[in-house]
């Protein structure tokens, strides 16, 4: 329930963000989108070091528009490089909801296993978990998207999204 209502809140800004800008991050390649969330993950660990901040948006804002440029970002590997296709609001939407379902459903796979112990850790472990997740997907782009054994940029972009949505249920719990 907390995923869901999280990842709920999530999707409706997204959702908003569609209606003001349409799908204009369409032309950035999946590279750049790594880059975005890395400047959002990068501003949150500047924020928990110094304690302060000096713009308005929250952290927990931030965790969002992680979740919501990774789910961009696994849009982009299906589609890039075909920038101009255009998608109608039920499209994205679909897309969307596709994503974040196939991401979901690795949670749970993964809690079964893990046994939840992400309840037990502090949200600025999710902020370096994220963090070393982008420096191996900037690794894995840099060589083309090949990797010789491990997962490739999509799983990346998964554990982000569980992690940060992690990171927010953790945020609302203080």
């Amino acid at each position: 329930m907390e995923f869901d209502e999280q990842a709920s809140r999530c999707r409706s800004l997204f959702i908003s963000k569609n209606k003001d800008y349409g799908t204009a991050w369409r032309i950035l390649r999946p590279s750049s989108i790594t880059d975005q969330i890395l400047i959002k993950a990068l501003r949150i660990r500047s924020i928990e070091e110094k304690g302060t901040q000096q713009i308005g948006d929250s952290i927990a804002s931030e965790f969002t528009g992680i979740i919501n440029y990774c789910i961009m970002g696994l849009i982009q590997l299906q589609y890039w490089p075909q920038p101009e296709k255009e998608f109608n609001d039920l499209e994205l939407i679909n897309l969307y909801d596709n994503e974040l379902s196939e991401t979901k459903a690795l949670m749970v796979q993964k809690n079964h296993d893990y046994g939840e112990a992400w309840r037990e850790m502090r949200a600025s472990s999710f902020t370096d978990l994220i963090l070393m997740k982008l420096n191996r997907t900037k690794q894995i782009e840099d060589n083309n998207g090949k990797t010789l054994v491990s997962e490739g940029i999509d799983a990346n972009y998964r554990d982000m999204i569980n992690y940060a949505i992690f990171a927010l249920i953790t945020l609302n719990t203080k």
